[in-house]
């Protein structure tokens, strides 16, 4: 099984994580104070696409990862690679 081993990219996916688990406590604390459905509905949503952000996030790092053991690319086939999966990620953020 695959690991992500770039650790500068686990940071990020953790961070994102993190930012998600406070606003998963925000939606919390509004149902227990009574808050607006409305307003809790925007934060559920908000929590949501935080979610799938960061979990595109580390399927791009896997992919990258992957790609790069694969093709042993060099400094030119890097950028191209990285411009692709950016691409990628633009167009996936689309379809949410």
């Amino acid at each position: 099984m695959t690991t992500l081993t770039d650790a500068a990219a686990r940071t990020d996916l953790l961070n994102r994580l993190k930012r998600a688990e406070g606003q998963i406590r925000g939606v919390q604390r509004m149902i227990e104070e009574g808050e607006n459905c409305l307003k809790i509905g925007q934060q559920f949503s908000a929590v949501r696409k935080a979610l799938d952000s960061t979990y595109m996030r580390m399927t791009l790092c896997f992919m990258e990862q992957e790609l790069a053991a694969c093709m042993q690319p060099d400094d030119t086939q890097k950028a191209g690679i990285e411009h692709m999966l950016k691409d990628m990620e633009t167009m996936l953020a689309r379809m949410g």
